[in-house]
């Protein structure tokens, strides 16, 4: 009996912590936020009772290491050029020069390291290394196009990704990764 008291306890003492889940967030601060449990949220359009489509804020099966509780501002979703209603994770993106150029910018790179995580493990599965893509943008654009890069979505295999270097970047050194 005690145990359960505990346990009961302990629920609700988390949810007056302020626990972030991605389910009970608003569907405009869904997309770049992390949930208290280290996976990102994911906005996704799902089929309601009426047969309409509507989007839910969904918990993903891609953990951020080293970050969680995290709703990101206002200032990296402008600075970084990412899209507060984008739906679903995606590699995309990565292939536009303007939001490259955008997401390589001091004021992205240097201050929001959640969107830069995300977007280093999306080049990361897709072949890239997202400091390359930064520093040269030309040869690492048409890498990652000969890669087969932005076949779609990602899955959860993606949460335990590390740096790829290919024998193409021995030309010039690397830049280094993102730092929390």
């Amino acid at each position: 009996m005690a145990f359960i008291l505990f346990f009961a306890f302990s629920l609700l003492l988390q949810g007056a912590l302020g626990e972030l889940i991605c389910e009970e967030l608003p569907t405009d601060l869904c997309s770049f936020s992390i949930a208290s449990s280290g996976k990102r949220c994911l906005l996704e359009k799902c089929a309601s009772t009426d047969g309409t489509r509507e989007l839910q804020c969904k918990t993903s099966e891609v953990v951020v290491d080293g970050m969680s509780a995290w709703i990101e501002t206002e200032q990296c979703i402008h600075a970084c050029g990412v899209d507060r209603n984008s739906i679903g994770i995606s590699s995309d993106s990565l292939l536009d020069p303007q939001f490259t150029a955008q997401l390589c910018s001091q004021a992205c790179y240097q201050n929001c390291p959640n969107i830069i995580d995300l977007y280093f493990n999306l080049a990361s599965a897709e072949g890239g290394f997202l400091p390359d893509l930064c520093a040269n943008p030309h040869r690492a654009m048409s890498e990652l196009l000969s890669s087969g890069a932005a076949s779609g979505p990602i899955s959860s295999s993606v949460s335990a990704l590390s740096p790829v270097y290919s024998d193409s970047s021995a030309d010039y050194a690397p830049a280094p990764a993102p730092f929390y």
